[in-house]
């Protein structure tokens, strides 16, 4: 590199990190991005994307199986794995193509190799091979690792027998019999893959509910779907013990009372969460400080250590790719010094896109009623819209809770199909402070699913039409 000084040089070609870069060269900063793998990070290359590219295939696989609903006649409809996954890796290869060229287009410097802090202001890099590239050096440095998956004592992926989401992307075999080991969303979406595909799928989770995060109601009618597409779900329990064999692996689940009992199937999905990739990247050169695996960070991204950022995954939860983008524009736009507004959090969506979609945004009931908050609830069924009736998706729910008081948006769920697409209207409308009255006037378009997001609305002032 002729070039070793930048203005701004960011550890990290993930969804955080070359939106940052590119955000930064608009504004006329010199900028670096080193990556040590494959830009577009794990989001584009080993989750988000390539993940809906499989769940794709499994929702239209699903339909051709179900053709008689829809008035139509599919014979021996199948499916090759190989080409499933092909299909899969293809759109991430496309997409990693694409930010490539973004920072070209962008002037942005990329840097292949592993970036580590050498104090403030100095990033020393090494290539695949371990060899040692020239320094480089910056006013600012925004640290943009990511996450990775978390392991259980043991419990811990093989990559044969017990796989990652890593494995889960590219399985060499179709497992009749599938356990899956947590229900947040990448648990959740690979089950739903699985069961689509014709593998019998138990679902684990220690908590009291299918998705925690999720509002009970929501979560009660997902599993209500997930059941009656075949899924098996154990709330409240663990898995305390794997046994493995030749090509199975024999699991010990415990309940809530102690009682346990052993399932033997042909693989294990470990979805336990992600912690921050935190290690070897020289923080202990600087002044910043990590809490529970993630670097500590202010409303603007800046650690303990002047001229040292973080954002995405590795400055803590939630961990989503749509967070590091804006965590990261915020952050740039605060070094360049302009009047950048912080994060919040509160107002980031959340999906999960299994069969059926979940998605929302805010408080749930029962956490604004633990906030102190007097709500008004609606909630409109998709029974009752013509659009989900037509496409042949009468089942989900869309809930939406009010401050009694100011009429303030506090939270929206939804569980359905398409809901993720949904969810964003509510999301503008938290945005931009909409009361009840704002959105009991907006007009939405008939016939949409989007007439639910006014049912519900409506439901909550005792003034819904179609209930």
């Amino acid at each position: 590199m002729a070039d070793t000084n930048f203005d701004v040089i960011i550890i990290g070609g993930g969804p955080g990190g070359y939106v940052s870069a590119i955000r930064a060269a608009q504004l006329g900063m010199k900028t670096c991005v080193v990556e040590k793998q494959q830009l577009g990070g794990i989001c584009l290359n080993w989750g988000c994307i390539p993940t809906k590219a499989l769940l794709r295939t499994a929702e239209i696989y699903d339909f051709m199986n179900h053709a008689e609903d829809y008035g139509l006649s599919v014979q021996g409809a199948s499916f090759d794995l190989a080409k499933v996954v092909a299909r899969s890796r293809g759109v991430s290869k496309q997409l990693n193509a694409g930010v490539g060229h973004l920072l070209k287009k962008n002037k942005v410097t990329v840097v292949d190799g592993l970036g580590k802090l050498n104090g403030p202001g100095k990033v020393d890099v090494t290539d695949k091979d371990g060899k040692a590239l020239p320094s480089l050096s910056a006013k600012h440095v925004i640290v943009a690792t990511g996450a990775r998956p978390r392991a259980l004592p043991g419990l811990e992926p093989d990559g044969k027998l017990v796989w990652t989401y890593f494995e889960a992307l590219v399985p060499d075999t179709m497992p009749k019999k599938l356990l899956v080991v947590g229900s947040g969303a990448i648990g959740i979406e690979f089950a739903s893959f699985f069961n689509s595909l014709g593998a019998a799928v138990t679902v684990v989770e220690v908590m009291d509910q299918v998705m925690p995060v999720e509002d009970t109601e929501i979560a009660k009618i997902a599993q209500k779907q997930f059941e009656k597409h075949g899924m098996t779900i154990m709330t409240s329990a663990k898995v305390t013990k794997l046994d493995k064999a030749a090509n199975s692996v024999t699991a010990t689940i415990e309940d809530a009372k102690g009682k346990t009992q052993q399932m033997t199937v042909d693989r294990v999905i470990s979805a336990v969460g992600v912690i921050g990739n935190i290690e070897d990247i020289g923080l202990e050169t600087t002044k910043v400080k990590t809490d529970r695996g993630c670097i500590v960070i202010d409303d603007f991204g800046r650690t303990d250590e002047p001229g040292v950022y973080a954002i995405g995954d590795v400055a803590g939860p939630p961990m989503l790719a749509h967070k590091a983008e804006h965590e990261g524009v915020i952050c740039i736009e605060k070094i360049a010094g302009l009047d950048a507004h912080p994060m919040k959090k509160e107002h980031i969506p959340g999906c999960t896109y299994c069969h059926p979609q979940v998605a929302s945004v805010g408080l749930t009931e029962a956490k604004a009623k633990a906030a102190g908050y007097e709500v008004k609830v609606g909630k409109f069924p998709f029974i009752g819209n013509g659009k989900a009736i037509a496409l042949g998706e009468p089942d989900g729910m869309v809930k939406t809770v009010f401050d009694k008081k100011t009429g303030e948006l506090l939270g929206a769920h939804m569980v359905g199909a398409e809901v993720t697409e949904l969810i964003q209207g509510y999301v503008v409308a938290m945005g931009l402070e909409t009361t009840e009255e704002d959105l009991m006037h907006t007009v939405f378009p008939h016939p949409t699913l989007s007439e639910m997001m006014h049912e519900s609305v409506l439901d909550a002032y005792d003034r819904v039409i179609h209930m």
